[in-house]
């Protein structure tokens, strides 16, 4: 990671989350509005807006337009986050724009948030670029969220809505709903994935009270082997290639094929050999991906809440069991629910701390995982990441498990940047 970037962005970190409109708004302004200049697709959700962010994005880029995109956290470079056709943005661009947007900050003002600043030189970069379309990723919630400063957006995306971020967002997923839901706005369409009931409840007057037409959608219906197919009106009927493993992925990209159905309606031409490219060369890193490392294949993913842990299980109950898993989470996750979604009887857990967040203990998530789970096989805590995978590769004999990394995309992040420098 650049120095030049850290050294920019670490003073605002101090700022920690706090959601507001109005330092965004202050910020863009000097900057010459920038985000009043783009068409954009907002998305939000609890799971599967990243996935549903890079299947729209790599799709409109073979179509032939300039598109961006804003994503969050990154895994291993700040740069990830800002993408301009599928090519993150440069060091030294990003640098620059850092520079300009601390120059417009006035040191006797409240101080925007590192996210802020981030989400700034996006809007920044995509403005200058004059892209056609950007697709954007809520960093949290939706309502106040620093990305929530268009007022007219082509389409409205909820992914999905489970308990995650209570601390911030509300309790209740009523109250999560809420917050995410704030995303849309007066007359503009509305695509909407599976949601829990009170939460559907919440985001139907919404949508109600703000006239925006809406896509409730099923998931697409699988066809041969990780190819799918997606019927939307007259709009669309197309089967296509599934390049992201999971179930999970035939309602993460079906959302996708009904914005697009929203985008053609709205007379974007989107071919189907486009739609078809696009999903075929959409790459999604640390979600449910096979890295090679000390000549063994091992399964990555975030599984960061109890609903992306349920689909990382769904997913491991079709390979060689049992599991060995290797993890680490963060303090504020729910760390029960988590292992109650994944472990098994006569999996093995190997419990690491999250290096520079705010871990949880591994010795006390020990304890509670053999409460949950008491026929665990093996359980073992480590100091450190490599470690636990060394240890567990090395006592990997025959008949072999499957090794998984999991339970923080921060902890995903250490080990794809280890390996990159390795």
């Amino acid at each position: 990671m650049s120095t030049d970037i850290n050294s920019l962005l670490i003073p605002f970190q101090r700022f920690g989350v706090h959601l507001g409109l109005e330092r965004i708004n202050k910020l863009l302004m000097r900057l010459g509005n920038p985000h009043h200049q783009i068409p954009i697709i907002h998305v939000t959700g609890t799971n599967g807006k990243g996935s549903v962010c890079a299947y729209l994005s790599s799709i409109m880029t073979q179509a032939g337009y300039k598109v961006g995109r804003y994503t969050s956290p990154h895994l291993v470079d700040w740069t990830e986050r800002i993408c301009l056709n599928e090519i993150p943005i440069s060091t030294e661009t990003l640098t620059d724009i850092l520079k300009t947007i601390s120059t417009v900050i006035l040191p006797d003002e409240e101080s925007p948030t590192q996210f802020e600043v981030i989400t700034a030189a996006a809007w920044y970069y995509f403005a200058q670029n004059k892209v056609d379309l950007a697709i954007l990723e809520v960093g949290l919630g939706g309502r106040l969220d620093a990305t929530n400063v268009c007022e007219n957006p082509l389409v409205s995306v909820i992914t999905s809505i489970s308990r995650e971020h209570w601390q911030t967002l509300g309790p209740t997923i009523a109250h999560i709903a809420t917050e995410k839901a704030g995303i849309l706005k007066l007359n503009c369409p509305a695509v909407i994935g599976h949601l829990p009931p009170c939460a559907e409840k919440v985001v139907l007057q919404k949508t109600q009270h703000l006239n925006c037409p809406t896509i409730w959608v099923d998931p697409s219906i699988p066809t041969q082997t990780q190819h799918a197919h997606y019927q939307l009106a007259k709009l669309i009927d197309i089967e296509y290639p599934l390049p992201l493993l999971g179930q999970v992925q035939l309602m993460n990209s079906a959302i996708a094929m009904a914005t697009l159905g929203i985008l053609r309606q709205k007379g974007w031409i989107i071919p189907d050999e486009a739609i078809q490219e696009g999903m075929k060369k959409t790459f999604w890193p640390g979600r449910l991906q096979w890295i090679q490392w000390q000549n063994n294949s091992i399964l990555i993913d975030g599984a960061h809440n109890p609903a992306a842990a349920e689909v990382l299980r769904q997913y491991v109950d079709t390979l060689p069991q049992p599991i060995h898993w290797v993890m680490g989470m963060l303090s504020t996750k729910d760390h029960e629910d988590i292992f109650q979604a994944i472990l098994r009887q006569n999996d093995q857990l190997s419990l690491v701390p999250v290096p520079d967040h705010s871990t949880a203990n591994p010795d006390s998530l020990a304890v509670l995982a053999r409460n949950i789970c008491p026929n665990l096989s093996k359980i073992q805590t480590f100091s450190e990441l490599f470690v636990a995978l060394d240890t567990a590769i090395q006592k990997n004999i025959e008949p072999k498990k499957t090794i998984v990394l999991c339970g923080s995309l921060y902890l995903v992040g250490y080990f794809l940047a280890k390996m990159k420098i390795n």
